[in-house]
């Protein structure tokens, strides 16, 4: 099983390169213009997903969701423009069945319930952080200082 993986990660490159040339052989120059197509698509999902990315992040935390579903959908989002950019079918298969296929797994389940962020301690001795019972009132304490005047 160990020896298994890095066979698999060795052997990938070899089958696109294969896939490439017999494709290459069959469709010419359409083959060059769908991978320059789908590299830029690529390169646009990654942009896109970069910039949305925090967006989403904080909309799901602002809802009182947990983030956790929104950042493996935007990771996998990423993922998938990386496979696009490279060259090659074999991983333009692969991404496309990454952006297809929806995240529903069994422990991610538990995400659609309201996020509750852990409850902070106040330190003895100090008091907790209240509501002001009125917004339009700032309470707080001012000294007034005299200012003595300069006579000469």
């Amino acid at each position: 099983m160990r020896s298994l993986i890095p066979l698999i990660l060795l052997a990938f490159p070899f089958a696109e390169i294969f896939l490439l040339v017999k494709l290459a052989y069959l469709y010419g120059w359409w083959l060059f213009f769908y991978l320059v197509v789908v590299g830029y698509l690529g390169l646009q999902l990654v942009k896109g997903e970069k910039l949305l990315m925090s967006a989403k992040v904080m909309q799901s935390l602002g809802a009182g969701g947990n983030p956790i579903k929104t950042i493996m959908g935007s990771a996998r989002n990423m993922v998938a423009g990386v496979l696009l950019i490279i060259p090659g079918v074999l991983s333009d298969v692969i991404a496309v069945v990454l952006l297809l296929i929806p995240i529903q797994q069994e422990h991610m389940a538990s995400s659609d319930t309201q996020y509750e962020p852990p409850k902070r301690q106040t330190p003895p001795n100090q008091g907790g952080y209240r509501q002001a019972s009125n917004d339009d009132v700032i309470e707080g304490e001012y000294t007034h200082i005299k200012e003595e005047q300069d006579t000469k």
